[in-house]
């Protein structure tokens, strides 16, 4: 049993001629003359580690800013939803917590 007939029994390509099967084969077979081999093929320069390390780390803040974020205006939610104030009054919001010792102060310009 040969390739070809494996795949068209598999596939159904005989249904297309056996040419199509044969065309599955060699197509297969084919190794692009250009394409680069050697030890060297494959290996990343150290640019390369160095831009994958950064865009981790751009990733990492990104997470964290959102983190921060989300967990900021869960908070807000909850206090608001609490004490049956409108959750987008900003204003009755942060006047409330201020009341109560709870407004967060932290810094809140990054991202």
């Amino acid at each position: 049993m040969t390739l070809g007939a494996t795949l068209g029994e598999t596939f159904g390509i005989d249904a297309l001629g056996p040419s199509a099967s044969q065309a599955v084969v060699v197509l297969a077979q084919q190794m692009n003359k250009d394409a680069p081999v050697g030890p060297e093929f494959g290996k990343a320069e150290p640019i390369g580690a160095l831009i994958v390390v950064c865009l981790m780390v751009v990733i990492l803040l990104i997470g964290w800013a959102f983190h921060r974020r989300y967990s900021r205006f869960l908070r807000r939610k909850r206090f608001a939803e609490e004490r049956g104030l409108d959750v987008f009054d900003e204003k009755a919001v942060d006047e409330a917590m201020a009341a109560e010792g709870l407004l967060d102060r932290r810094k809140k310009t990054f991202f």
